[in-house]
């Protein structure tokens, strides 16, 4: 069975040549299913996987190169993780789900500003999504009805679909393997596990360790992930807890893209 932070493509085979390729980043499996039903009966779109955190989200949009993800505020509330995947893809369109916690004039600002295309609230209904997915690959900018008084408090005048005006930057101090390694740090695993999940030397691994501790002026790897932590550059999951087969197990195999199951 694939755990659920492991990066997840859809089966090879049948989706149509022009369709746009939907992904999605949410750490809740019920609603990763939703997300896929809702993607597979639509026309033109086709699901291209999903995973369920952030160094997996990174996996997926390296290796599969979907043309949209969904992804969920609560896995990216300071905005870091949009701002590194659309930095290594540009072509790359997101969609935040916004969690009630995060509906929001200041959420809304860094997660434009991060480089975020689409907002709409996490309990939207299917045909608000499929419409927010469409507008966003025309237009590369959406935002929910329901968003838009938030985004009119920060410029008079805003009309649903105008870009949000931010000042704001989050500030992110590592690069995307950095990141990786560090959210796997945070997991507890050693260099050589790391290693294996990323597919790089152990030797690489160590070296980006360093530069982790000298960029959070951290003196060893526990105290970069309490920095990491209190700074806001990792963040504590609180929904579907990382599957690892039986409790406490390391992973035995590097969690590659593998092939989707239908349940």
């Amino acid at each position: 069975m694939t755990r659920s932070n492991e990066p997840v493509r859809a089966p090879q085979g049948s989706p149509p040549t022009r369709s746009l390729g939907i992904a999605a980043v949410d750490p809740v499996p019920f609603c990763r299913e939703g997300l896929s039903a809702i993607v597979q009966r639509t026309p033109g779109l086709h699901w291209a996987g999903h995973a369920g955190n952030p160094h997996a989200a990174l996996q997926l949009a390296e290796q599969v190169h979907p043309d949209v993800i969904l992804l969920d505020s609560g896995l990216d509330p300071n905005g870091h993780l949009t701002k590194l995947l659309t930095s290594g893809d540009p072509a790359l369109l997101i969609i935040v789900l916004v969690r009630e916690t995060h509906r929001t004039a200041a959420y809304l600002q860094i997660a434009t500003v991060s480089g975020a295309h689409g907002a709409l609230p996490r309990t939207a209904e299917a045909r608000r999504l499929v419409e927010a997915i469409r507008r966003v690959h025309l237009d590369r900018r959406y935002v929910d009805p329901a968003l838009a008084p938030l985004t009119a408090q920060q410029r008079p005048g805003f009309r649903a679909g105008d870009p949000v005006v931010a000042t704001r930057r989050p500030r992110m101090p590592l690069s995307r393997r950095e990141f990786q390694v560090l959210q796997l740090v945070a997991e507890g695993l050693e260099n050589a596990a790391i290693a294996k999940i990323l597919y790089l030397s152990v030797e690489t691994v160590r070296t980006h360790v360093k530069s982790i501790l000298r960029k959070l002026s951290a003196r060893d790897r526990t105290h970069a992930v309490t920095i990491a932590f209190r700074g806001g550059i990792l963040i504590a999951q609180t929904e579907d807890p990382p599957e690892r087969g039986s409790a406490g197990q390391s992973p035995q195999s590097p969690p590659g893209l593998e092939e989707y199951r239908s349940r």
